[in-house]
């Protein structure tokens, strides 16, 4: 199967070089993509400069690829893999306690794939995982949040066999005036829908990081269907 993915940056990037990247990204170190050319444009693009969208075809008829946004994965799972590779501020009892359980208990082995497919943790949504893990939102409330001003899903290559599946195709410029401002509106569009509908809304049958503690609630619970 081949797909169409872009990488947004500031400079155009015709041979992606395995090995490079920070090892505290999302999903660790990896070439970060995504199969929304639109999405790629905002990513690129900065302040005070222009942006990149480099276009890539890749073979995935013999990758193995994790893809998180799968129905068989709870957002649990994207958490425990962003808990693995980004810093969160883990100094409350309960966030440490919760950081323990969903590393035990929800760890996959997400290093041993090709590619990897899953939400993007930018600062808004970094911060929806950081509230739930404080137990300041619910369950329910932390998957609608993810889902408040598209957060956009990434495509990240991890192995040299896919950085070899990989075949540029070309690129598109992104204006910074136009597409730094669809970035920041995005990200603000959503924060207000956070703080104004999600996270003031709790149901009763809302489930809390402190009730999946005591409960020691597992993945297969369908109170996290």
């Amino acid at each position: 199967m081949i797909r169409t993915i872009y990488h947004g940056s500031d400079h155009i990037i015709e041979k992606p070089v395995f090995g490079l990247g920070k090892v505290y990204n999302d999903y660790g170190r990896g070439f970060y993509c995504t199969e929304d050319l639109n999405m790629a444009k905002e990513w690129g693009v900065g302040k005070d400069h222009d942006g990149i969208a480099n276009g890539y075809e890749i073979d995935c008829s013999r990758l193995s690829i994790l893809n998180l946004n799968d129905p068989s994965y709870t957002i649990l799972y994207w958490l425990t893999v962003l808990l693995e590779n980004r810093t969160f501020d883990t100094t409350s009892a309960l966030a440490f306690q919760s950081k323990e359980f969903l590393t035990k208990n929800y760890h996959l082995d997400h290093e041993k794939y090709d590619c990897i497919i899953g939400y993007r943790a930018d600062d808004s949504y970094f911060s929806f995982a950081q509230d739930f893990l404080n137990g300041t939102i619910s369950y329910r409330q932390l998957n609608n949040a993810m889902h408040l001003g598209k957060p956009g899903t990434q495509f990240v290559l991890k192995s040299k066999k896919a950085f070899n599946a990989l075949n540029f195709i070309g690129f598109e410029t992104a204006d910074k005036t136009e597409w730094y401002t669809r970035k920041k509106e995005r990200d603000i569009k959503a924060r207000r829908k956070y703080f104004d509908v999600e996270r003031n809304r709790v149901l009763p049958t809302d489930i809390f990081i402190t009730q999946i503690l005591n409960e020691e609630i597992r993945s297969d619970d369908p109170r996290l269907r």
